[in-house]
């Protein structure tokens, strides 16, 4: 990379390999709590408050914030904090069942969906896939973006650093699933959230301080107006297509799932959502940090990368750190909840089969490897042309938003049955590609979730009788039957 010595290079690979043995460590000594299969694919009632509030920060923010957040604050300011307020909006609304999520004991979405409607291998299946295509997009997206940024860094090649993450990805969760990765999240979370604050206020010295912004950024970016510079229009996509997304993202779930304490599921979102607000500040500060010296780049997500280039060299290696830290938290734990998605809903719940605590296990770090390795190929074959993770996300939203909370506010008053969430689900796919095909101004994740919701209240009300017909299970921690046909 230019203006960098071949000794920042190395010690910037060396810096990095150590977070990366660092939390090798950290997930091999966290991973010994992990006594069965079920505290390796749920970590079920082991998660104090702190630990729920920094892992979920350590889990959102990833490679999306380095550029993408920074980007829209070069382009349109304080508007950052508009985009990050959508996914304050979805914590909040999860808080909604919260409670009832982890009193159930779940361990992914499609439990949810299971226990609302009743057990159905077509209904697991579905919700199944719905609900693993996200995390998979993040970590395919997540490779690609420490490949981009690293790449500015060192000048290595781009399959040499996806491989790289891809290998810091299996250390951290091979150990002890979600029991390793939520504890090494949060190790990293707390070093995230300090260097962020940092390398932000470093980009503003770098500006010529706060005065240097306002006197080179338009007033509109950075005054308190700047929270809707990106245009009405531009926000409300935003709410209509992040707010949904979060909602039903499993990844957030599963902290829910986790909490120590019943009583720590709500009030653990409303704090997780409030340090999303961290890395707002972050990309904001370093957006219009670099807009004040740079007002001329091309494509505003370059402005991350332009700034690195400007980092003096004790921060520079730090700040490689910090890229390695931040991006493989993220992976770690896409890369487990895919794969408990593939293994107790697809796998086990489908299939019938490896209910044993060992062969569950062993199999799960199996499928590990292979999940790691696709998202690895398909990054290096498709480092651009990943739009099609974007559509993963809505498509989730619209399969699953409707069934998992309508199901619930709705489960005293009509009998819910696996027939019904099939349709809601199938109705979402169907709402969800029309738009799309129509090129419709309003994210067609939108209509998705419209239709989803309409097929399920179509379904539910001819049928009707009394108060409570919800199955067995849907207000209680019962088990549910096998999954029938």
């Amino acid at each position: 990379m230019p203006g960098n010595s071949t000794g920042q290079i190395v010690a910037i690979v060396l810096a990095s390999l150590l977070i990366i043995a660092l939390g090798a460590l950290l997930s091999l000594y966290f991973g010994k709590r992990a006594k069965n299969s079920d505290d390796w694919l749920a970590a079920p009632e082991s998660l104090p408050l702190g630990v729920v509030v920094i892992t979920q920060f350590a889990t959102a923010v990833g490679g999306g914030v380095l550029i993408a957040h920074v980007g829209i604050a070069y382009a349109a300011g304080w508007s950052v904090f508009a985009y990050e307020g959508c996914v304050l909006l979805g914590f909040l609304g999860l808080t909604l069942i919260a409670r009832w999520l982890r009193e159930q004991r779940f361990t992914t979405v499609p439990d949810i969906v299971s226990r609302l409607f009743g057990a159905s291998r077509p209904v697991t299946a579905m919700a199944g896939v719905a609900a693993l295509i996200v995390p998979f997009g993040w970590l395919a997206t997540q490779f690609v973006a420490f490949a981009k940024l690293f790449g500015e860094l060192t000048g290595i090649s781009p399959t040499v650093l996806i491989l790289t993450i891809t290998a810091g990805s299996l250390v951290f969760v091979l150990p002890g699933g979600l029991t390793s990765v939520v504890w090494t999240d949060f190790v990293f979370g707390i070093f995230k959230i300090v260097m962020s604050l940092v390398v932000a206020g470093y980009a503003i010295h770098l500006a010529g301080g706060w005065s240097g912004v306002t006197g080179n950024v338009p007033a509109r970016l950075w005054q308190p107006s700047g929270l809707t510079a990106a245009g009405g229009e531009q926000i409300w996509l935003w709410v209509a297509a992040i707010v949904p997304g979060t909602l039903t993202n499993q990844l957030y779930f599963q902290r829910v799932f986790a909490t120590k304490k019943v009583s720590d599921a709500r009030r653990g979102l409303v704090l997780s959502g409030v340090t999303i607000l961290v890395g707002g500040l972050y990309a904001g500060c370093i957006g219009l940090a670099v807009r004040a010296m740079n007002p001329g780049l091309d494509n505003p997500e370059d402005a991350a990368g332009w700034l690195i280039t400007r980092l003096p060299a004790v921060l520079l290696v730090v700040y490689g750190a910090f890229l390695v830290a931040t991006i493989i938290s993220t992976t770690g734990a896409a890369l487990q909840s895919v794969v408990a998605n593939v293994i107790r809903d697809l796998y086990q719940n489908v299939f019938g089969r490896g209910r044993g605590d060992r062969e569950t296990v062993s199999l799960s770090r199996i499928v590990t490897v292979l999940v790691a390795a696709l998202a690895a190929t398909l990054a290096i074959l498709f480092p651009s042309a990943l739009d099609w993770l974007v559509a993963s996300y809505a498509y989730s939203a619209a399969t699953l938003a409707a069934p998992v909370f309508g199901g619930y506010l709705l489960r005293r008053r009509f009998p819910l049955r696996p027939a019904a969430a099939l349709a809601s689900m199938l109705a979402g796919i169907a709402g969800c590609a029309s738009a799309q095909l129509l090129d419709t101004t309003v994210p067609y994740a939108v209509y998705g979730i419209a239709a989803s919701a309409l097929a399920l209240l179509a379904l539910l009300v001819p049928g009707a009788r009394g108060r409570s017909a919800a199955p067995r299970g849907a207000d209680t921690a019962e088990p549910l039957p096998a999954p029938k046909g």
